[in-house]
This record gives structure tokens, sequence and C-alpha cells, in this order.
């Protein structure tokens, strides 16, 4: 793919989105199912969206953190074979932790709680960081030349 000729592409930007947020939400569904649903007797949507079970007082709300910690390291990925551009990296990632903000709302109100603020801060920074990182390794990879010239 030839990145030089910009072209807006709103579906191809919008599938990106859809796609990157429910891969999302699988994997902290998957990690709230492995390390959250060992310690509570009934796994339900409360864990993802609502901002009072992020917390540092309990173990389950450590597994809780450490779900959504995970489920951003997955994020870089999806979001580095997905977008597959550096400069974009930043804008899908605050879109996912953007979307799930709004849903946050709808769900349970306002996230007054200071770690909800803090490991989504923190969520966010490791997506993007991490996958811009991924992005720039891949860019500046040296292009194989499988033809060589004669010295005719």
């Amino acid at each position: 793919m030839f990145y030089g000729a910009v072209v807006w592409d709103p579906w191809l930007i919008l599938s990106q989105i859809v796609c990157l947020q429910c891969l999302y939400y699988l994997t902290l569904g998957v990690f709230m199912f492995i390390l959250v649903g060992t310690r509570v007797s009934r796994l339900s949507l409360i864990y993802l969206f609502d901002y009072s079970t992020l917390t540092t007082s309990t173990v389950t709300g450590w597994c809780v953190i450490g779900s959504f910690i995970l489920s951003a390291l997955a994020g870089a990925f999806y979001v580095f074979h997905l977008v597959e551009r550096a400069k974009k990296c930043l804008d899908f990632s605050a879109t996912i932790c953007i979307i799930h903000l709004f849903i946050c709302i709808l769900y349970g109100g306002w996230p007054s709680s200071i770690t909800w603020w803090v490991v989504s801060g923190t969520s966010l920074a490791v997506m993007a960081l991490l996958s811009e990182w991924l992005c720039i390794r891949r860019e500046q990879r040296e292009i194989p030349i499988t033809r060589y010239r004669s010295n005719v």
C-alpha cells in the first residue's frame, strides 16, 4: 500500500473504529473472565462499565485494573495491525478510550473515582505509545531489493 496519496475514506475509518472497539471489549471480557471471574460468584457488565469496580482496596479491584491494563496492551497490537500508521495511533487509541468513557457515563454515571481516571489515562498511554512504537519499527524496516541492476 502506498502512503503518499492521502485519501479520506470515512467508511474505512468507521469500520476500523468499530472493529477496534469490538476487539477491545472482547479482549477485556476475556481478561475479566480469567482474572475477575474466578474471584466473584457472578460476573456482570458492572465490572466493565461501572467506575466503582476499579478500586485499589480489594484484590478483585486490582484484578479489574489488571484486566484494563492487559486489554490496553492487546489493544496496542490491534491498532498496530488494523491502522498501520504511526501518525494515526494516538487518534484511534483515544477514540477507543473516549467511546468507553461515554458508555461508562451511560451505564453508571460520570466516573468520580480518581482510580478510574488514572487507569483510563494509563491505558490510553500504553495503547498509544506501544502501537506507535510498533508502527514506527515497521515503517523503518529496510525494503528488500530482489533485483540488481547490471553494470552495462
